[in-house]
């Protein structure tokens, strides 16, 4: 079947406004390691897809999936192991401090879940977000998502700050924060939470001034609201520098939300939070989560894990991290379309300016740049406030040589668009 005539199916079913990458729609078919093949037995090199965290179909996952789903499936209602045996790992990569998790399969019910929790347990009902956010798009989360336009609109408890760049002056970054909370004081509300992606990664993994998080965290306790970290992107040893992003800063969250790469392309999600928090909650809400937590989600997690630890995959985003950005650096000393490299790790981003400009965003040439990559072989996507930041997010076994195929097919795709 002709891509075209796929197109125009989906567009039938789907409806024309389901979004799909680049100008010319790609029809990938099967996928393994850092690699994807299309209808047409082309290969490519994938950047850009963190779902499959241990890499496209690992064996591994894919044995343990199969496993117990020819055991057993079911709701969490019942005794299993299953979970308690992933549970007990996945929480002893946090601070002793957050202990306890609930699973549900995607970061969008991880963030509704840890909004509840935090507005149930403090009685306060404000939220701080930066103002250029994504935490997923259920009703009550997509009220606090600033990077896109939602039809909910912001939600009236939602107060926003702007994340400071790293040369920013960093009095007036938390100024910012102590203001929101003293707009909130102006109709009698409080903070429940204030909500970071640990990484910044929709507003561009900007370098956030030193001491900045852990202020902004301090002024929100101090008002009787709580740390939620959003983990979805920047964990499971993505930044190379600790299992989870939060782990930059030294601030210890409340309550944290997990999501995609957790299972791998299994639909998998969490919250984990502090023992008070998940049983203050249960004692004023019933929740139960069907799908959350069921042995074969949970198989598949634990496989997730182990093969982080075997591969020594966090270990591996640091080293593959440090050539990838010293390759960036050099590309930028040829392009001046480029900025330097920013993010951590095997999560990286590259602003792309006007030439010669270095201020200047310029976001129809970082889509040419996608597109270029794309007819080169190299899968890449791109983000930012101005949607002017090439966004790398490969797979976790991303090697060496992976980078440098990366940075060759940057090279080719700038030297044509000069």
């Amino acid at each position: 079947m002709s891509n075209d005539t796929l197109l125009e199916r989906r567009h039938r079913l789907l409806g024309a406004g389901a979004p799909l990458f680049y100008d010319r729609p790609l029809h990938l078919v099967k996928g393994e390691g850092v690699r994807v093949w299309d209808s047409d037995g082309r290969v490519y090199l994938d950047a850009y897809n963190n779902v499959p965290h241990v890499g496209h179909c690992h064996p591994h996952v894919v044995e343990a999936l199969a496993d117990q789903a020819g055991r057993l499936n079911l709701s969490t209602r019942y005794l299993d192991e299953r979970i308690l045996d992933y549970g007990e790992a996945l929480t002893a990569t946090f601070a002793d401090e957050i202990s306890r998790v609930s699973l549900v399969c995607s970061g969008t019910e991880a963030s509704e879940l840890a909004l509840r929790m935090a507005r149930a347990c403090t009685g306060n009902e404000g939220v701080i977000v930066t103002d250029f956010c994504y935490h997923g798009n259920s009703a009550v989360v997509a009220g606090l998502c600033t990077a896109f336009e939602m039809p909910e609109g912001i939600d009236p408890r939602v107060r926003t700050i702007r994340v400071p760049e790293a040369d920013d002056d960093p009095v007036e970054a938390v100024a910012e924060v102590a203001a929101a909370i003293a707009s909130m004081a102006e109709v009698g509300m409080k903070p429940a939470a204030i909500f970071f992606d640990t990484i910044f990664a929709t507003e561009g993994m900007p370098a956030v001034p030193e001491g900045y998080v852990e202020q902004a965290v301090a002024l929100t306790r101090e008002a009787g609201g709580l740390y939620i970290a959003d983990e979805v992107q920047p964990g499971l040893g993505r930044t190379g520098a600790g299992m989870w992003g939060h782990q930059l800063y030294d601030a210890v969250p409340d309550l944290v939300t997990l999501g995609k790469p957790l299972g791998s392309g299994h639909p998998l999600g969490g919250v984990v939070a502090r023992p008070d928090l998940i049983d203050g909650f249960a004692a004023k809400a019933m929740y139960f989560n069907t799908f959350g937590g069921n042995p074969v989600s949970c198989a598949v997690g634990h496989a997730v894990l182990e093969v982080v630890e075997r591969e020594r995959l966090m270990e591996n985003a640091r080293k593959v991290g440090d050539h990838l950005q010293e390759g960036l650096l050099a590309l930028g000393n040829k392009h001046a379309t480029i900025g330097a490299p920013r993010g951590r790790g095997l999560f990286m981003g590259v602003p792309f300016f006007a030439e010669g400009d270095g201020k200047t965003p310029a976001p129809d040439l970082t889509k040419a740049a996608v597109n270029g990559m794309r007819e080169r072989g190299v899968l890449i996507s791109r983000t930012g406030r101005h949607d002017h930041v090439l966004k790398i997010r490969p797979p976790m076994p991303f090697s060496a040589a992976d980078a440098d195929q990366l940075l060759a097919a940057l090279d080719e795709t700038l030297d044509s668009l000069a």
